[in-house]
């Protein structure tokens, strides 16, 4: 039987000579073909290097956490493109660490945790990390999409335009608390995960000393009759999306999730002794039951009635 011929033997190799005077090919990436020529040109002609805003969030949550609260986590998870979700952290005094170490790993700058105790009270730390500043809050007023069942809807991923009332420009405690809402919330131009529209508004205002946040659609006609023109916001409505929140600061650290306090809100309660003074009115109420009794009692024995001389009369 005949030996099969090599492919190399059958196919003749032929040299490819390079033009010398041919064009280089530009380099292909994500956004397109990149010629050197000008990135060199755009690199001399700008004397400083462009900020490139890399902010990545963490999100994540204590243990034993209620549904309630685990689907409000969810709902900021869909509402941050620029955020990563990781599994649950012990609530204990060495969260702190756990937590910095976490946001390391995962390469992020800035952390939500939703911590809940008793399976009734929910607080969010928001953090920078790993050198701070870190604000807690006590969430009140929770209501996720899920039960509002609201009309309004927005793309996915898109980018959220960020609006404040002007009661965050009075104190340093709150210019401090905006530009963290500001750095965590806002999500970053050209994220990967991010659509490059504005189609949604995050709205933060101070009412009662608490921040209250809500999320609108931007709803704007698309008939051809109705079209709105550049800068036109007469014909723009807002459409509430959700979720509902209501934050109530308690301290400002220093550092991340710990450290000196910068502020302490001295109008804030916690919800044990609002629970405690309710238990003591619902006591009073029995206390005061008991003690009528026996005055009723005590005016009985010092008031004895008078002996009636009709009483056995129709005995027999």
């Amino acid at each position: 039987m005949a030996k099969k011929r090599k492919h190399s033997e059958t196919v003749p190799t032929v040299s490819v000579k390079k033009d010398e005077n041919a064009l280089e090919r530009p380099k292909r990436t994500l956004m397109g073909w990149k010629d050197k020529e000008v990135t060199k040109k755009s690199e001399a002609g700008s004397d400083h290097a462009v900020f490139r805003n890399k902010e990545k969030v963490l999100v994540t949550c204590s243990r034993r956490i209620n549904f309630r609260y685990r689907h409000l986590m969810l709902n900021m998870v869909s509402l941050l493109p620029h955020c990563k979700k990781d599994n649950k952290v012990e609530s204990r005094s060495s969260k702190g660490a756990t937590l910095n170490e976490l946001v390391e790993l995962k390469g992020c700058s800035s952390s939500l945790f939703f911590e809940c105790r008793k399976h009734k009270d929910l607080y969010l730390w928001m953090a920078k990390c790993p050198s701070g500043p870190s604000v807690k809050f006590l969430v009140n007023a929770v209501h996720t999409m899920e039960e509002l069942k609201l009309t309004g809807n927005h793309l996915k991923g898109s980018r959220p335009i960020l609006t404040f009332s002007s009661n965050f420009d009075k104190d340093v405690h709150w210019k401090l608390l905006k530009e963290m809402i500001i750095q965590i919330f806002g999500t970053p131009k050209e994220h990967r995960h991010s659509k490059p529209y504005h189609d949604h508004v995050f709205v933060f205002s101070i009412v009662d000393d608490h921040i209250w946040f809500r999320n609108y659609q931007i709803s704007v006609p698309h008939n051809e009759s109705d079209k709105v023109a550049r800068g036109g916001l007469d014909k723009m409505t807002l459409i509430e999306v959700g979720p509902r929140f209501c934050l109530n600061p308690i301290k400002i650290f220093g550092g991340s999730f710990g450290g000196p306090t910068l502020y302490e809100n001295p109008l804030y309660v916690s919800p044990n002794q609002i629970r405690a003074l309710e238990k003591k009115q619902k006591a009073g109420k029995y206390s005061k039951k008991v003690k009528a009794k026996t005055r009723r009692k005590m005016h009985e024995l010092s008031n004895p009635l008078e002996p009636d001389e009709f009483a056995d009369m129709w005995k027999e």
